[in-house]
């Protein structure tokens, strides 16, 4: 295959990335579960390409040149999002709170585009019944919902029924 033919799909390998990118951006965190956005997208274009050398669809060195631009991209955006000089906001996003101070935040949950039967369910898998206990829940940017108890709803620890030293005092 001639340079001009694996230059165009090396381009048409970085234009399915960047649209695919962006339409995950768009559909939001929920959407990818475990996975970030980011290894979604590459699992589905490397599965893509894959299937294309497979089946005699691409030559080898256009399926070659694809991976490897797919790859590099990857590897790219990820350095740019631990450099994070505003890169890791704008390529991965930022937490979404959904609940402040015991409240439905209204705006939050219409971004991830859920709804307050969804995010009580969430903080039930938390251990959480009453929403008066969630000082924040944020959705975090692999899509789990993490959240912060008020101080008088932390569960009792052993820290908390004395020090150290009165532990160690009664013991003997």
């Amino acid at each position: 295959m001639e340079p001009h033919g694996l230059l165009l799909t090396a381009l048409r390998a970085l234009g399915v990335y960047l649209l695919m990118l962006v339409v995950i951006r768009v559909l939001g965190k929920r959407t990818v579960g475990n996975f970030s956005a980011f290894d979604l997208l590459v699992a589905l274009m490397l599965g893509e390409v894959v299937d294309e050398i497979i089946y005699g669809d691409v030559s080898i060195p256009q399926g070659m040149v694809a991976i490897g631009v797919v790859a590099a991209a990857q590897y790219a955006n990820e350095w740019l999002s631990y450099w994070d000089h505003g890169f890791a906001a704008l390529l991965e996003g930022t937490p979404t709170l959904v609940v402040r101070n015991g409240v439905l935040d209204a705006k939050g949950m219409l971004a991830e585009r859920m709804n307050a039967r969804e995010v009580m369910a969430e903080l039930r898998v938390q251990g959480i019944e009453d929403i008066r206990e969630v000082r924040q829940a944020l959705v975090e940017n692999d899509g789990a919902m993490s959240v912060l108890r008020e101080d008088w709803a932390e569960p009792l620890r052993k820290r908390d029924l004395g020090g150290e030293a009165e532990l160690v005092k009664d013991a003997r």
